[in-house]
């Protein structure tokens, strides 16, 4: 027999194939709730300090993490809402019948398809975003630990390059998030004032809906034509082109501006490189990709360059 294919061996490498089988459909949570907790893990810490020892002891995870997910779910359920909202007013609005006309002549088989497929969509990322809940709460009460032991095993299995590309991920991580938050700020504030402008109804309110929307790459566009669309069929062609003009140049300023400004210091890479980071790891993981895409490329880079330090020395 091999000697390093031990029967201890092999029964690890069923039990990790096994355990990955099992997980992978937690994949999306788990990265989600690891960005989350490294990118807040600072705010986490001068939290907690301030907390008296027995309650940072025993609910200061919990009380955080009930925070943190009020922070970042309140955004997408109000834009969503006021997204639904509007549609409903407009529709009423415009077609008070379109509804009624609408179900007498669709077909019941595929309204009930539909139907399904909505369900299964929401349940699926409800339980998503719960489990994300739970393992954040997990991460925060456990963190401290669960870094000092993956930097062991790092350390045991690269040497001391381990610290460096821990740091470097880290930097990413945070610089990405915090890349995502200054983009929603930018482009809500900018959009409030485009839209006043421009004249358009209710600017505020659209103005939040494109700033929550914004954070993840292409979604503010969706809310900008959204407006513009709305403002057409109200007989304002005029208003909505410039609601689009106006509305699709902050968001290109919000990328191409902005973005690379924040994330300059943390992700090492040209902004076309951060823009495929986001577009491909959104792909492959969801939202969480939109941080951990840019993160995997930061990492290739600093293994590149280090390994073309090697050859040139």
């Amino acid at each position: 027999m091999n000697p390093k294919l031990t029967p201890g061996r092999v029964l690890a490498a069923v039990v990790v194939a096994m355990t990955s089988w099992i997980v992978h459909g937690f994949v999306e949570a788990v990265l989600s709730a690891c960005v989350i907790a490294i990118a807040t893990w600072p705010l986490y810490a001068a939290f907690r300090v301030r907390l008296p020892r027995p309650l940072a002891r025993r609910g200061g995870a919990a009380l955080f993490t009930a925070a943190i997910t009020a922070f970042l779910l309140a955004p997408m359920v109000f834009a969503c809402g006021a997204l639904l909202g509007e549609a409903r007013t407009l529709l009423q609005a415009e077609q008070p019948e379109a509804l009624q006309a609408l179900t007498r002549h669709a077909d019941a088989s595929a309204v009930l398809g539909w139907a399904q497929s909505l369900g299964q969509f929401t349940l699926r990322h409800a339980l998503t975003v719960a489990f994300t809940i739970l393992l954040l709460a997990f991460f925060y009460q456990h963190g401290g630990n669960l870094a000092c032991e993956l930097r062991s095993a790092l350390r045991r299995s690269i040497g001391g390059a381990a610290d460096r590309y821990v740091a470097v991920g880290t930097r990413a991580v945070r610089a990405s998030v915090n890349g995502m938050l200054a983009v929603g700020l930018f482009d809500s504030l900018a959009t409030a004032a485009a839209y006043a402008a421009t004249g358009a109804p209710r600017p505020l309110t659209w103005a939040a809906i494109t700033g929550a929307l914004a954070a993840m790459p292409f979604l503010g566009y969706a809310a900008v034509a959204a407006l513009a669309l709305q403002l057409a069929w109200q007989g304002l062609p005029t208003t909505a082109l410039l609601v689009l003009l106006l509305g699709a140049t902050v968001l290109l300023a919000g990328d191409k501006l902005v973005r690379p400004i924040v994330v300059r210091g943390g992700v090492q890479l040209p902004f076309v490189w951060v823009l495929m980071g986001c577009i491909g790891g959104f792909g492959a993981l969801g939202l969480a990709g939109l941080v951990v895409g840019p993160v995997v490329l930061s990492l290739a880079r600093e293994i590149w360059e280090e390994r073309r330090r090697g050859a040139a020395g």
